[in-house]
């Protein structure tokens, strides 16, 4: 039975993976280009079959520090199945080693697309923002390579896979909460975040809230500790009618700062657009408990009493 497996796709690509779980990673990468010689000499060769290979070769390739190669093997795998997970993070983390960081960038931001919630997509995006704001300046996105963008059928692609191939990702998702919770950002992150935000504020001056939007999420990306970030993205919000949003920023808001104003206002104000008076009401109390003397509030209290009559 042995030499049979050994000959057949299936059989090779086992044996690579016992291998690679092994930590042989030479002998899997052999395994696996015997697989892809097996499937090419078929002719009519499976191209999610090829593009597994291809992309386990990658693994073997950047396990061994092999960056070039591992990024070759990825573009063969996206070649045949665009965005693949696996291949779009693994020639992300090759770039990255080889500090071609704009290239990284557009990888791991594609994956994201795909998935929003795979931990080391987010965390790779942080890590190259960081790094091309460093090595470019301020106008570091100006100078990126176009990244493209992921069609609905590839996202539901990902999304229809069976339930094991989600593993993964419900562990990333958890993860990545855990993470946002415990960061504690370094100084030169509190700073960058400031510099975000008022350049959010700035463009809010200007009328431009979806761009502004951007940038208070780009702030939160390096510091979730300033409560008036979550409040002004919240406003943009508002003006952009995405009122559930807005509802949400204001709550994160209220939880790092329980006096937070404007973001009391902000969320009656949302409330009472979804139609929630009573929320809205119990807000404006909470703010007027603070500003017993704050007009906008008193207003907006006779509009949504006005509802709740």
């Amino acid at each position: 039975m042995a030499p049979k497996l050994s000959n057949s796709v299936e059989g090779l690509r086992a044996a690579g993976n016992q291998s690679f779980r092994n930590g042989q990673f030479a002998e899997a990468a052999a395994f696996y280009s015997r697989a892809l010689r097996v499937v090419q000499a078929q002719g009519s060769s499976d191209p999610e079959e090829e593009s597994v290979l291809y992309s386990n070769r990658a693994a073997c390739h950047l396990k061994d520090g092999n960056c070039g190669d591992c990024i070759k093997d990825c573009t063969s795998a996206l070649a045949l199945v665009p965005f693949g997970i696996k291949p779009l993070l693994r020639r992300a983390s090759a770039y990255e080693a080889l500090e071609k960081y704009p290239q990284a960038y557009v990888d791991y931001k594609t994956a994201l697309q795909v998935d929003g919630s795979v931990t080391s997509a987010v965390e790779g995006l942080n890590r190259m923002t960081r790094a091309l704001m460093d090595s470019l300046g301020p106008e570091w996105r100006l100078k990126l390579p176009s990244i493209p963008l992921v069609p609905v059928s590839a996202q539901k692609r990902w999304n229809s896979l069976p339930p094991e191939n989600h593993k993964e990702t419900a562990k990333s998702k958890s993860k990545e909460t855990r993470n946002t919770k415990s960061k504690v950002p370094s100084a030169e992150d509190v700073e960058r975040a400031r510099v975000l935000k008022e350049e959010g504020n700035e463009l809010v001056k200007k009328g431009n809230h979806k761009k502004a939007i951007e940038k208070y999420s780009e702030s939160l990306s390096f510091s979730n500790l300033e409560s008036a970030t979550y409040s002004n993205r919240a406003l943009c919000y508002l003006v952009l009618k995405q009122y559930k949003e807005a509802v949400k920023d204001c709550t994160e808001a209220l939880k790092l700062d329980g006096k937070n104003v404007k973001a009391f206002y902000r969320r009656a104000q949302a409330y009472k657009a979804l139609k929630d008076y009573k929320s809205s009401f119990a807000d404006i109390n909470s703010l007027l408990q603070i500003e017993p003397r704050n007009g906008p509030a008193q207003k907006l209290q006779q509009e949504v009493n006005q509802n709740l009559n």
